[in-house]
């Protein structure tokens, strides 16, 4: 019915991006007229290099350098002709030396994600299946994307869950030639690796099973020539495994490698496809710098240099042993993460260590989750021992400062990465001296007028209102409908309200604000299962609540305290309830409030338009519909006025109990027609609350016998209106016939039927809520845009809907 405005995931990435170059951790530029490899000059400093994916430091040796400037020499900058006509000539020889480090068949692209991108169209056959780990990296999965085009389906696993994984062969092997399971060897923000011999037990198990790994952070530090992560525990390549690995990176030069033993598909791959057959080939340095690269590859020195670095990863593993720093995942790569948590706790400590002489990389969001952001420590040959204890001394100083500076704690960044707690427990005295909170689970513990007096205005979350959705919400068989209600109010010591807010612990569905294109998908789905893809959030207001659930004074001078606090109210409550999501909802643009939040490790998202009149000054209905635009009232003539005496317009503050079936079903049709916002249905006892309740009341709309199609008059709409201590006039819910509603402009009538009544009683504001914000602004409503800042416990749900939104 309403079109909704979904969150862009790129508006999204942009903010959080502009936010970490503000602070000064992304997008630098390096300076200097040359590079060692060991330092790096940033804003007029030299620092240690910790940054570097050249784990070998290659791209540094004299060899390389020298062929690469030989063959430019040679040959020129670029040979810019298709590989399809004619390779440049240097490329038979490395083709002919990486054959020979891999013992089987190769195929050299551009970079790895031009490589994916023309490797994966031609590998997967339209009989065939995807599974993507979640975590695989995002070259895999845009070249994924276009798969979809092909009705190619493609589904999403959590990170390295094998029992997954099976699940998903079992049920696609009955319908499908080939599953192809799509990983990193490598994974390049934590340094974990994938469960090889696991997943060779799966397709010995499953001989339909096909793996497709990106190894480029598992190239030349391990394996025999250097062949990566994945080959050194495959020791041979099945046919049934393609392996990507880099040219680039800890290769030294440039562009990357696929490999694969099955010759027919070789041969298709190598023959066409799409950026392997149309894109420019590697330029003549590159090729040379290659070749230079693959004979030390080729000889005993490449061990030597492999042995030189595991002495320095294990250097550096025995000092952050001896260290309390939050070592995220304990391996043998070259690639350590440092947790910190929140982002504004990653910013400090990386420019700690810059100001300390040190660079490290921060790991944001999307590349992890974004309450687990971190530093990202590369080991390299360049590093030597002094530097890298130097490192840890720096991390292990500035590290709690930085925490203590961000209002952090190590127990807080811990958790988040379901680490070990350490012993010591570090509370913020300062802040719980100079604010109090009051905590409860039930509105009937808190004074009304208390309450009403900070937010009994703004929607059904006055007093009575919270009252009636506790009762709803409690005592029923469903678990979608029985939701918790928590409570809070911070005051400083004069017991003056600085904050207040509640939150309902629930169980929402993953796609409630994805396209409806999707949420249809899910559903059908859901038809066997209906808990799939749902997830217990705890989120300010509730499912049933649209509006401003937050008082905050920002006035006062502890308001930043405040939040601070309830962020550890809500962290405490959060871990007891095991939550995924964290949701505070329902803001309009706030700069201070934006940084506060996604410092603290949530994320931006943009959330369908709401509406509201606020200044309804009701007369009569010509007079209101006077002071429309020219456009308004020609509409409000055409499509509401038009229809009007088809109905007989009845406002009840009571329903009949033998219509509450009827009504359900006129409700539940608007949810069954409205998947843009995507929730559970409501208990059945809904009707009788609300006819016990003094504030609510229905607006119904009786099509005439004249109009109907049987000769009998039908109840075809229904609006369920909220009056609220702040003389607000809130039409929660509505409900229709779809076998009549458009014929007869029902959802039109209503809105204007709500006016109307809102006006009779001398309510002053209307707050529409959400959806068809087109449609109510035309009858005069404000559409305001309203944000939400959501911190999940991983990316896979938002990543698995991105991934059903795109296969749309």
């Amino acid at each position: 019915m309403a079109k909704i405005k979904h969150n862009n995931f790129l508006d999204t990435v942009d903010s959080v991006f502009n936010d970490a170059k503000r602070q000064g951790v992304l997008h630098l530029y390096a300076e200097g007229d040359r590079l060692t490899g060991r330092h790096i000059r940033i804003g007029q400093r030299n620092l240690f290099h910790f940054g570097t994916t050249g784990y070998l430091g290659l791209e540094q040796d004299q060899r390389l350098k020298k062929a690469a400037m030989d063959a430019i020499n040679r040959y020129g900058t670029q040979f810019p002709l298709s590989k399809t006509y004619i390779s440049h000539p240097l490329y038979r020889t490395l083709e002919e030396k990486l054959t020979e480090m891999y013992s089987t068949p190769i195929i050299i692209t551009k970079n790895s994600t031009l490589g994916h991108l023309g490797v994966i169209p031609s590998a997967v056959a339209d009989q065939d299946a995807i599974v993507l780990d979640h975590q695989v990296h995002w070259s895999v999965q845009s070249a994924v994307k276009l798969l979809k085009a092909r009705s190619i389906p493609i589904d999403m696993i959590r990170h390295n869950n094998l029992e997954m994984l099976e699940d998903r062969i079992r049920k696609l092997s009955s319908k499908y030639r080939r599953i192809w399971y799509m990983a990193d060897g490598v994974y390049s923000m934590f340094g974990d690796v994938s469960p090889i011999a696991e997943l060779i037990e799966l397709c010995n198990k499953y001989p339909q099973l096909h793996l497709y790994f990106d190894d480029v952070h598992g190239m030349s530090w391990i394996g025999k020539n250097g062949t990566g992560y994945v080959l050194d525990n495959l020791k041979e390549l099945p046919e049934q495994i393609l392996l990507f690995g880099t040219l680039s990176k800890t290769f030294g030069a440039s562009g990357s490698v696929l490999t694969c033993s099955n010759a027919k598909m070789y041969a298709k791959i190598k023959n066409f496809g799409g950026p392997l057959t149309f894109s420019a080939q590697l330029e003549p340095a590159s090729v040379a710098a290659a070749i230079a690269s693959a004979n030390i590859h080729l000889s005993p020195e490449i061990y030597s240099l492999q042995a030189d670095l595991k002495e320095r990863i294990a250097y550096f593993n025995m000092l952050l042993a001896q260290s309390d720093l939050p070592l995220v995942e304990k391996n043998n790569s070259p690639v350590f993460y440092i947790g910190t948590g929140m982002p504004i706790t990653g910013y400090n400590f990386v420019n700690r260590m810059m100001q300390e002489g040190y660079f490290v990389n921060l790991g944001l969001f999307p590349a992890v989750p974004v309450k687990n952001t971190g530093v990202r420590i590369t080991i390299s040959r360049h590093n030597q021992q002094e530097e890298i204890k130097g490192l840890v001394e720096a991390m292990q100083y500035h590290y709690p400062r930085a925490l203590e500076a961000t209002y952090s704690s190590d127990e807080k960044v811990r958790s988040a990465f379901k680490l070990p707690t350490l012993d010591i427990k570090k509370i913020d005295k300062e802040l719980k001296n100079n604010l109090k909170v009051q905590y409860t689970n039930s509105i009937s513990k808190i004074p009304k007028n208390s309450w009403d007096a900070l937010l009994g205005e703004y929607g059904i979350f006055d007093w009575e209102g919270l009252r009636f959705l506790e009762a709803l919400f409690s005592k029923n068989k469903k678990k979608e409908e029985n939701w918790g209600f928590h409570y809070y109010i911070f005051r400083d010591l004069m017991n003056k309200p600085v904050l207040a807010t509640f939150f309902t612990y629930s169980l929402w569905k993953d796609d409630m604000l994805a396209p409806e294109s999707v949420s249809r998908k899910v559903e059908e789905s859901r038809q066997q299962n209906p808990y799939l893809m749902t997830s217990n959030v705890l989120g300010m207001g509730s499912l049933f609540t649209e509006g401003n659930h937050m008082y905050l004074d920002t006035s006062h001078a502890l308001w930043h305290e405040a939040l601070l606090l309830m962020l550890d109210a809500l962290e405490a409550l959060d871990h007891k309830l095991n939550t995924k999501m964290l949701v505070f909802r329902d803001f309009i643009k706030d700069d201070k409030l934006h940084d506060f939040f996604h410092n603290h490790g949530f994320i931006q998202v943009s959330m369908p338009d709401s509406s509201i009149i606020t200044k309804l000054n009701w007369q009569d209905s010509s007079t209101y519909i006077s002071n429309l635009t020219k456009r308004s009232r020609s509409h409000f003539r055409k499509d509401i006025a038009a229809y009007e005496e088809r109905f007989r317009v009845e406002v009840k503050d009571k329903i009949d109990p033998h219509g509450h079936d009827h009504l359900f079903n006129l409700l539940e049709n608007v949810r069954h027609n409205n998947l843009g916002l995507n929730t559970f249905s409501f208990p059945k006892k809904i009707f009788k609350l609300m006819n016990d309740h003094p504030g609510w009341e229905f607006i119904t709309l009786r099509l005439k016998a004249a109009f109907s199609k049987d000769g009998r008059e039908l109840m075809v709409g229904v609006m369920f209106c909220y009056k609220n201590i702040g003389k607000g006039y809130v039409p929660a819910f509505i409900g229709m016939d779809y076998e009549y509603a458009k014929v007869h402009q029902i959802y039109r009538q209503l809105l204007f039927q709500t006016i109307k009544r809102a006006g009779e009683i001398g309510c002053k504001k209307i707050p529409f809520g959400m959806t068809a914000a087109f449609e109510k602004r035309k009858l005069g409503a404000e559409t305001i845009s309203k944000f939400a800042y959501i911190q999940s416990k991983d990316n896979y749900s938002l990543e698995l809907v991105g991934m059903l939104e795109n296969n749309d």
